[in-house]
């Protein structure tokens, strides 16, 4: 699609740590704006990169930078393909990873997910409007397709306490406008995350509103070479962050321990936030979904994990493994449930080809012997890239409660999962990988091996 150019912004090259010059201490206000607006762009952390330790890391397994104005000019046609199909003017999109997605801004992800403060305006044709926190404008200087950044809108009640009633009206009022201008008089916008209020203020305008979720869901479930190049360079950087984690694991540290590794080496190679807390040992790993905690590992334990792992490029590594604690054998229950969830995940990854539906993954795949189904996984296969996403395949037992159906195309990615551990049984193993969906079948992206004790070695 032809992107409407009118509309952009004049931006020189930005040069990493090449920083302007001072205009003295008698410069007027507007030339120590730039100064500073300037200055905050050459330091910003998209525009530094990743550092010596990640690019030393991905260059020794031969791994690709991405292209990054490539990843933002694709993002924005998918985005914009999505609304032509619907018939839509616009979108406007609040979740921080659709705002990451459309304009690949970062600004508090974490703390933005609680509060509504940073939005995006993008319509089929026009200018890709970001609304940022206060004082915020540097951070967009390398995104060229953002045409204009102006100051959100706070209207959660944090922020506006007893005034969020009149902002909301403001906020609605300015991206009416934004639609009114470039929506080639078509009503019909979709909104992918806001309150009642929000919906119902952009209603008085007479606005039609449909499912944001929905455009940007299947935008995003679709990556391209480059994203897929960006994908390669996280998983390198999370499994590194797990070899750590394993050479480090020792009977007598806390679980936290164990944990906090991960969240330190993710960090050292630019990566962005941990989305769970799922790290448990011994009797905690069954049921699954123990957040990890202060007990201590002991040895002859089970310890499994699922990374959950946003990393460099925000691109999500979601990768889970059981090892064995210690340096002794492994009980024959222990291999049992270990080797049962190996099989299941090999048995399920062969399945994935372009043109699978997600019934048939569900009902055909490799499930589990009664005993394990009451603890079984929420889900057999889901999507990934900025985070957790479409679609999510369900065990069959649950396809009539929350199943629903499409197609694997090429460019999609999906995590295939098993959790093994009998009902009321005393320990568990959850394993994961992460598979990229080709033209002729599928690509393992998640290298880490299985624990050959565990396997039987």
């Amino acid at each position: 699609m032809k992107i409407d150019q009118t509309f952009g912004r004049h931006r020189r090259k930005i040069m990493p740590n090449v920083l302007p010059a001072h205009p003295g201490e008698s410069a007027d206000f507007c030339a120590l704006s730039a100064y500073a607006t300037d200055k905050a762009a050459a330091l910003n952390r998209h525009v530094l990169g990743y550092g010596e330790l990640a690019e030393r890391e991905w260059h020794q397994r031969d791994l690709q930078a991405p292209d990054l104005d490539a990843i933002r000019a694709y993002r924005l046609d998918r985005i914009r393909s999505e609304l032509i199909k619907q018939d839509l003017a616009a979108i406007i999109v609040c979740d921080p990873l659709n705002v990451r997605y459309a304009t690949d801004c970062t600004n508090m992800q974490v703390w933005c997910t609680h509060n509504a403060v940073r939005y995006a305006f993008v319509p089929t044709s026009g200018p890709v409007v970001l609304f940022d926190f206060h004082n915020c404008e540097h951070l967009a200087a390398h995104a060229d397709l953002v045409d204009e950044v102006r100051h959100g809108v706070a209207w959660f009640y944090f922020e506006a306490g007893p005034r969020s009633a009149e902002l909301v009206i403001r906020w609605a009022n300015e991206l009416a406008d934004l639609v009114s201008k470039h929506g080639g008089g078509n009503k019909r916008i979709a909104v992918d995350k806001t309150r009642q209020e929000g919906i119902a203020a952009l209603h008085a305008h007479g606005l039609e509103i449909f499912d944001g979720e929905a455009v940007m869901e299947h935008a995003r479930s679709v990556k391209s070479p480059d994203e897929i190049k960006a994908m390669r360079r996280s998983i390198a950087a999370c499994e590194a962050a797990m070899s750590i984690m394993e050479h480090l694991l020792e009977p007598g540290m806390t679980e936290w321990d164990l944990w906090s590794i991960l969240h330190s080496e993710n960090i050292k190679r630019g990566g962005e936030w941990i989305e769970t807390h799922l790290l448990s040992s011994g009797p905690r790993t069954n049921p699954w979904f123990q957040e990890a905690s202060s007990r201590k590992i002991q040895a002859g334990d089970m310890v499994a994990f699922d990374t959950d792992l946003v990393g460099p490029y925000g691109m999500c590594c979601d990768i889970s493994r059981a090892w064995l604690a210690g340096n002794g054998k492994p009980t024959n229950e222990q291999r049992t449930l270990y080797q049962m969830a190996v099989e299941q995940i090999e048995a399920n990854c062969s399945m994935l080809a372009p043109g699978r539906t997600f019934k048939e993954l569900s009902h055909q795949a490799a499930t589990l012997p009664a005993e394990f189904i009451a603890n079984r996984y929420s889900v057999l296969f889901h999507g990934v890239g900025l985070c957790d996403e479409y679609p999510a395949v369900p065990y069959p037992e649950d396809w009539a409660s929350g199943g629903y159906d499409g197609t694997l195309q090429p460019g999609m990615v999906v995590c295939v999962e098993s959790f093994v551990g009998r009902h009321g049984g005393t320990e568990g193993v959850k394993l994961e990988d992460q598979i990229l969906i080709t033209e002729t079948g599928h690509e393992k992206l998640s290298r880490y091996p299985f624990d050959r004790r565990l396997m039987g070695a």
